[in-house]
């Protein structure tokens, strides 16, 4: 909600010497959000003033048409003599007043004028259009042509109310009152002390008869409906520059005059209204629930089949609005340029001023993808008691402004409601704060929101129709608690029962961050939604259990209705993104849950709010929501040691993803077997099994390695990037956690190095495995220090791995006949296994 403070101050005397800033600092001590003061025409500087076209000359011989004006500008110029300009613009004749900026004078934007050759003339200023000033949209993408009564030479600065105090204030959901100049201005003249002039405080005459006939066919869905009537609008009548301009300040364009008025009305008292072409309104307006399949064109031009949940006001021909978010077409207010078209602009009115069902225009709005500044209000909640005060001020602006005549009939139909109370403890505040306020000021600040208080130790508290979000003990504590000022309440941390802290799985998450960040990733968080193209562009097999999703009824967006199976798209997004953004060195991870449907679908239950569930209804509730495990991921491209000085630097590689994935085991505790694999993503060639065991089965977690270079193309990524993601909760329940200390030995250590001849299929892990178990417990370490193929030496279908391996005793120097015997041991065990001989 954009409030100018020119506004602002018709309706709160504000001191003269208070800028935005200190109006700013007040709300938001209140508890609005106000986020940014814009300050308009800060930068501006005359002069700036009202000219009158005398001559224009068409220059020839250009590309773009071109004029050369001369503007009577008075003694503005201090010569009194016609002021020479050229201009491009087509909007505008002899005789025309408009804006006219003379050398010197400094526009938004910092852009200095002053005169200058071109188009073969001397120009002496401009003449200005809307956005060269800062105005905003009117609507005309042209040059300003004022009303024909303006006073030449006079200043527009002043005239055009350029230099003003926007402020933008973020409303929150329950805070609809504050979508007004008139809730924003109550907020001020509590938050200054000083009195409100309620510019919905008007003399209202009361129904009767003669109306315009009004029919409310569900009152559920619209409560009160108020129709007022205006004949004879001038055809002529144009909005005033002060109307325009307030409306552009609060963000909206001016389009005509009625339409200006209700949108005025609507931004200042808060209550959306709609003015409907009498002409074209056939018999008695209702407001009805849509019969499914109806069909209505609204206001931005759009056919659209109605629901039949849709609340539509309607005529004798069906739907002509859709209620409390747009109107139709088929009534729409035709203006001046209407008639100037040949047809004929509207000259009697119907003013509707109505209070709908929140849910309902809510439905309606997301149903239709439709939102508009009427909805946006309704959604919030909207003052039912302001409707005839709405109306009855949109007809004295139209009576003023275009000569119309208010019809004696009105049109209020309302269904009888009571005023909301609610019984609260006095002192209840001050246990919900824990600071004593006192009864005189919890009443005191409870009638300043507009409640009416009766009781001493039990208060009842009549909560003000505009103020639809009361309705509780709490939220009257809560009006007390942030008018005495949220800065006041003592800062207290809170002291939690002793013996509880993180769980396992949450330290182990902790870790795991702690430990992938000090070995180079950066963490990055990203949406759990994904679109269902991303698993053909993972490569993912048709039957793949990942692409198993389940998918939001509601999703933020379109493109991606489904929860991930995995955080790898993510990740890889951020990394294209960073990597189009000239960050090519990249390493970075993802802690985060993954969402698979279970094979049987419950409904949720409610679960009770005035108790703490039990644990079977906790139970009942994990059953019916889908299998969310948490995974780990990383993703690399470009180098991961950088060069310099000390050497040549290194690139990323498969390596790397895998040695990621050990980290995370190690800070599980875990045993983590790492062996050749093959699955979507990944190249078939440089891709790795993630494996544990559980039970003495063994269990893929993961995978790890260099992706596809087919990804890679269709994903838009960098050439050999590696990823890796494992199934952390997997992890953390096959591991140990306990701190374990290592043990030192104070006796030397026993190296023996074996040289083993297997079948090139043969994995590197599966001879480990055989030569640490056939060791024993003498072995202290082992490492694959080389790999070598030789057709000629080794023969076909050969390799040859060479170990170090590590033998120390706790107790003793060992001899080298048992570490041989060790050594040999092994290699037995490596034949046995895999058939494994020494390499000669």
């Amino acid at each position: 909600m954009r409030v100018p403070l020119s506004w602002l101050r018709e309706y709160v005397d504000l001191p003269a010497t208070e800028t935005g800033r200190d109006v700013q600092a007040k709300l938001i001590s209140a508890g609005l959000e106000v986020e940014t003061v814009e300050h308009l025409g800060a930068d501006l500087k005359g002069p700036l003033v009202v000219g009158r076209v005398l001559t224009i000359e068409e220059l020839e011989g250009f590309k773009k048409p071109i004029r050369f004006c001369t503007v009577d500008v008075g003694q503005a110029n201090g010569t009194g003599e016609p002021q020479e300009i050229v201009c491009g613009a087509r909007n505008f004749a002899v005789g025309d007043k408009v804006v006219v900026v003379l050398p010197g004078a400094t526009l938004p934007g910092g852009f200095s004028i002053s005169a200058r050759k071109t188009y073969g003339k001397t120009s002496h200023g401009m003449i200005c259009s809307s956005d060269e000033l800062g105005m905003g949209d009117d609507g005309t993408h042209g040059i300003i042509v004022l009303p024909p009564e303006t006073e030449v030479g006079k200043d527009a600065i002043e005239l055009l109310e350029l230099v003003d105090e926007v402020l933008d204030i973020a409303v929150t959901a329950n805070r609809g009152d504050c979508l007004s100049l008139r809730g924003v201005a109550r907020e001020a003249a509590i938050a200054y002390g000083l009195p409100l002039r309620d510019p919905a405080l008007l003399d209202v005459p009361g129904p009767n008869a003669y109306g315009y006939p009004v029919k409310i066919a569900d009152p559920t869905g619209c409560d009160r409906f108020t129709a007022r009537t205006v004949t004879g609008l001038s055809a002529e009548a144009r909005s005033p520059i002060w109307l325009q301009r307030r409306l552009q300040k609060v963000g909206m364009r001016p389009i005509s005059l009625a339409v200006d008025v209700t949108n005025y009305v609507m931004m200042e008292l808060g209550q959306p209204l709609h003015a409907y072409d009498r002409a074209r309104v056939q018999g008695t307006i209702g407001v009805r629930r849509a019969q499914e399949g109806e069909k209505i064109v609204t206001l931005d031009g759009t056919e659209r089949k109605l629901h039949a949940e849709d609340l539509v006001i309607t005529d004798d021909r069906g739907p002509i609005g859709l209620a409390g978010v747009m109107g139709g077409a088929n009534t729409e207010i035709a203006d001046h340029d209407t008639a100037e078209n040949g047809g004929n602009a509207t000259s009697d009115v119907v003013i509707e001023a109505a209070h709908f069902d929140q849910v309902s225009v809510a439905r309606t709005a997301r149903r239709h993808k439709l939102s508009s500044e009427a909805s946006r209000r309704f959604e919030r909640g909207v003052d039912p008691q302001a409707a005839a005060a709405a109306a009855q001020r949109t007809v004295d602006l139209l009576v003023l402004l275009a000569g119309g005549t208010a019809e004696s009939g009105v049109t209020e139909i309302s269904a009888p409601s009571a005023p909301h109370t609610i019984s609260v403890p006095a002192d209840h505040p001050d246990k919900v704060a824990g600071v004593e306020y006192g009864r005189e000021t919890v009443v005191r600040r409870l009638q300043e929101v507009g409640c009416d208080v009766y009781g001493q130790d039990e208060l009842i508290v009549t909560v003000p129709s505009w103020r639809p979000d009361l309705t509780d003990p709490n939220d009257l504590a809560e009006e007390v608690i942030r008018l005495e000022g949220y800065e006041n309440l003592p800062s207290t941390l809170p002291r939690p029962p002793a013996g509880r802290g993180l769980t396992s799985r949450q330290r182990l998450h902790r870790r795991v961050g702690r430990a992938l960040a000090g070995a180079g990733y950066v963490e990055a968080l990203n949406y759990p939604f994904v679109g269902e193209q991303v698993f053909d562009q993972l490569g993912l097999d048709a039957d793949d259990p990942a692409r198993r999703v389940v998918k939001l009824v509601n999703p933020l967006s379109d493109e991606e209705p489904a929860l991930r199976t995995s955080l790898l798209p993510g990740l890889l997004g951020a990394l294209r993104r960073n990597d189009g953004r000239g960050a090519h060195d990249l390493a970075l991870f993802e802690t985060g849950l993954v969402f698979h449907p279970r094979d049987e679908r419950r409904i949720a239950a409610d679960l009770p709010v005035d108790r703490r569930p039990s644990e079977d209804d906790l139970a009942a509730l994990d059953a019916a929501l889908p299998d969310q495990p948490r995974h780990v991921a990383v993703v690399l491209t470009g180098a991961r040691e950088q060069a310099g000085w000390w050497g040549k630097g290194r690139p990323a590689d498969w390596a790397d993803a895998v040695e990621a994935a050990r980290t995370v085991a190690r800070e599980a505790g875990a045993e983590l077997g790492v062996r050749k694999g093959q699955y979507g993503p990944w190249h078939p060639g440089r891709c790795a099994e993630l494996t544990i065991t559980v039970d003495g089965e063994e269990r893929v977690i993961g995978h790890a390695g260099e992706l596809h270079p087919r990804v890679l193309k269709t994903l838009g990524l960098p050439a050999r990037t590696c990823a890796m993601e494992l199934d952390l909760d997997a992890v953390g329940r096959v591991g140990d956690d306990t701190p374990q200390a290592p043990g030192i030995s104070t006796f030397p250590v026993a190296t023996q190095d074996v040289a083993l001849v297997v079948d090139a299929f043969v994995p590197a892990a599966d001879v480990e495995a055989a030569l640490r178990e056939g060791a024993g417990e003498l072995l202290e370490s082992i490492r694959l220090f080389d790999v070598y193929d030789n057709a000629e030496q080794l023969g076909e279908g050969r390799k040859s791995l060479a170990y170090a391996l590590r033998f120390r005793a706790g107790d003793r120097t060992l001899t080298v006949d048992e570490a041989s015997a060790a050594r040999d041991a092994a290699v037995a065990l490596a034949g046995e296994r895999v058939g494994a001989v020494l390499r000669s």
